[in-house]
């Protein structure tokens, strides 16, 4: 991925956005009520999982997502308020929104403001994620995020609009905007920074009173928060921040098939924390997962078996449990006291943990619910509020096909399971 040198870009946005305040082109918003939230659930794939054509078309069946996947109705929101939830944040994939003509693109819109509205009327606050769809083969983040000239970054731009002036309809406590989704950039990057100005920018002079969430590069992690210089933001107000949390990822993301590293995909039974468990019994336990895996060849599992044990001794040995949580987490509390922020305006946006494949360990394992309960007990102690990942599928909190909430979920996230 090409980084691009652009410091005195930045400088000249900040230097602009002074003028357009002066002139009155983007209002100040000083007085406007900041969304507040606390406790929150990410309701992915509402406006996700589409049916885009394969190549050379780059455009999407109506209507653009799959009618099978599990969408949340009035009934689930409420009883997602009665849990104990404040709010929901809602991915949308831009692509079907680019993709489309003029009138598909305005009967997209009306639906994602329809979905606003209902979560609005369950008593839940809102924050809209633009979520860009890296399996997507034309209208994927490379194409429309990967610097200020990306082929697709202009046309994305007037997206974020377009979504920003339709919010304006809601009251804006109860409303965020989030225009972007984890950036590609790397932690430290120049081009972010012009990036997200610009992202902000575009959002803000289409509402002048809606929260807009903003964020570090290098996939929102906390590394790309702790590089973020928020100074030029400030004329965006109201404004809050957001990271996402997964670490450690090997046990987040056990047994994920999407992941790069081949150890991710018959990773299974890591426990929580480490010394829960054992290096042997995790270790047969991927040994019984890989023998059963016929998607891959001999070889790349063999290779793949030995980085697993690697990086599993490196696990173990670290012991990873709560106080690893807060040593991370602490990096958010101390950026934020650098730049005078208070932790009331500090959002993890997403985090949670792939159910672990029970066929290949003992019954009654109970650790994603220990660790789901660490990663949101040390955010609420830091004072940041949160998001959990997700409402839905193999991270979710409740069945997609019975919707009933899984207990010890749950109860890890703080929650009572609603009746009815």
């Amino acid at each position: 991925m090409t980084d691009y040198p652009s410091r005195r870009h930045v400088l000249k946005a900040t230097l602009a956005t002074s003028g357009l305040l002066l002139a009155g082109r983007i209002p100040a918003t000083a007085a406007v009520r900041r969304l507040r939230v606390a406790r929150g659930v990410n309701t992915f794939p509402w406006f996700s999982l589409t049916r885009e054509f394969p190549a050379p078309r780059t455009d999407y069946a109506w209507p653009p997502f799959q009618t099978s996947r599990p969408v949340p109705t009035r009934n689930d929101l409420d009883r997602l308020r009665r849990s104990g939830l404040d709010f929901i944040r809602i991915p949308v994939d831009p692509g079907p929104f680019l993709a489309g003509s003029l009138a598909q693109r305005e009967s997209l819109l009306a639906m994602l403001m329809d979905a606003v509205g209902l979560a609005l009327d369950a008593r839940l606050k809102v924050i809209v994620n633009l979520q860009a769809n890296g399996a997507t083969h034309y209208w994927n983040p490379y194409r429309l995020l990967s610097g200020p000239d990306a082929p697709g970054f202009a046309a994305y731009l007037e997206l974020v609009s377009d979504i920003a002036a339709r919010l304006r309809r809601f009251p804006p406590e109860d409303i965020g905007l989030e225009p972007i989704n984890e950036p590609m950039q790397a932690c430290a990057s120049d081009v972010w920074p012009t990036m997200q100005w610009q992202l902000l920018e575009a959002a803000r002079r289409a509402s002048p009173d809606v929260t807009l969430v903003a964020t570090g590069a290098c996939g929102s992690m906390l590394t790309g928060l702790d590089a973020l210089d928020p100074a030029p933001l400030a004329a965006f107000e109201p404004l809050i921040f957001t990271f996402h949390f997964y670490e450690p990822y090997l046990f987040s993301h056990q047994g994920a098939p999407w992941m790069q590293e081949p150890v991710y995909r018959d990773l299974n039974a890591v426990p929580w924390p480490a010394r829960e468990g054992s290096l042997e019994q995790t270790l047969a336990a991927v040994r019984r997962r890989m023998a059963a895996d016929t998607g891959i060849s001999p070889e790349r599992k063999a290779a793949a078996y030995a980085e697993t044990v690697k990086v599993l001794k490196v696990y173990f040995d670290a012991d990873p449990g709560r106080p690893y949580i807060d040593h991370y987490l602490d990096m958010a509390t101390t950026w934020a006291k650098r730049h005078g922020i208070s932790s009331d305006r500090i959002l993890m946006g997403e985090f949670g943990a792939l159910r672990t494949d029970a066929r290949y360990v003992a019954a009654g394992a109970n650790d994603r619910a220990r660790y789901i309960r660490d990663v949101r007990e040390s955010a609420e102690a830091h004072g940041f509020a949160w998001a959990f990942w997700n409402l839905f599928d193999g991270m979710g909190m409740i069945d997609d096909v019975t919707r009933r909430f899984d207990p010890a979920i749950t109860e890890a996230l703080g929650l009572i399971v609603p009746r009815g």
